[in-house]
């Protein structure tokens, strides 16, 4: 069936959903703060018509919102304040936890479904889009108990479509998880091209030597630094255990090195093997 669809954020989430489900026969009304970033959607075909947020709530069944989470929380609560029963609010950010506990008392939450697909690149902006950036992809509801059942299979209907994988999870659960196998790997990947940067001043010289081992594991520095502040405050309280564990063993392989302690270095390294379980690939 086809539906009338509002995204409020069109870069690379954002113009990934519109054009996959424009490519599902959807009707889709964008809208970015950013005016160069409208200009760029609609050259690129990721929306229809950008429209503003009050007439996106009038023609609009689905809006989604795929803003940084710090803004999020603002927009969300506004649109509930004015949906009416049929319509459904989705918000498509990487932490859940806040945005949760802040909407859970709003009078119209059975509206609201709080999703967060587990994809993405490196890239930002709406030139980063890509229809496919959902297929075979896990997109985890949180809190499925606090939206209506139709507001849940509107959405199921919708991603089903992405043909993405939904889990179900809660928010607290899916903060503290992202922290160690999302959040974390970025800081660490910043942190790293801060360190390259401080060491290599050549550039030319890190362009020719950098491997894929390097390429592969700096990559995520490239990220939106906007997109990941937002994230990094809004999960502070599980991202700093998180980084203060990885501190421990970045200095625990430090001190085996210090002291040529190659029997435990190998011992620590062949533990980090086993990280092979979870990563299939």
């Amino acid at each position: 069936m086809r539906k009338n669809i509002g995204i409020i954020g069109l870069g690379l989430i954002g113009g990934s959903l519109g054009l996959a489900l424009k490519n599902n026969n959807h009707k889709v009304y964008g809208c970015d703060i950013d005016s160069n970033h409208n200009k760029k959607a609609l050259e690129l075909n990721l929306v229809d018509k950008v429209v503003s947020i009050d007439l996106m709530l009038q023609l609009c069944d689905v809006i989604f919102v795929s803003t940084p989470t710090k803004t999020s929380i603002n927009i969300i609560s506004n649109l509930l304040d004015n949906v009416n029963e049929k319509q459904v609010v989705i918000d498509v950010g990487s932490t859940k936890s806040k945005i949760c506990k802040e909407l859970k008392p709003h009078k119209n939450r059975k509206n609201f479904v709080a999703a967060h697909p587990i994809a993405g690149t490196e890239n930002s902006g709406p030139e980063a889009a890509v229809a496919e950036l959902f297929t075979a992809k896990k997109i985890v509801i949180c809190n499925k108990d606090e939206s209506s059942s139709k507001a849940i299979a509107s959405t199921l209907s919708l991603f089903e479509q992405l043909k993405c994988d939904v889990v179900y999870m809660e928010a607290d659960e899916h903060d503290k998880h992202l922290a160690y196998i999302s959040h974390l790997s970025h800081i660490c990947s910043f942190a790293l091209g801060l360190t390259v940067l401080d060491i290599e001043k050549d550039e030319q010289n890190i362009f020719n030597l950098a491997g894929s081992g390097f390429s592969s594991t700096a990559r995520l520095a490239k990220s939106s630094p906007a997109m990941w502040e937002s994230i990094t405050m809004q999960n502070k309280e599980n991202l700093l255990p998180a980084i203060e564990s990885y501190i421990k063993h970045l200095n625990q392989l430090k001190k085996d090195i210090e002291d040529n302690n190659s029997y435990d270095l190998i011992e620590k390294m062949k533990k980090a093997n086993e990280i092979r379980k979870i990563i299939k690939n």
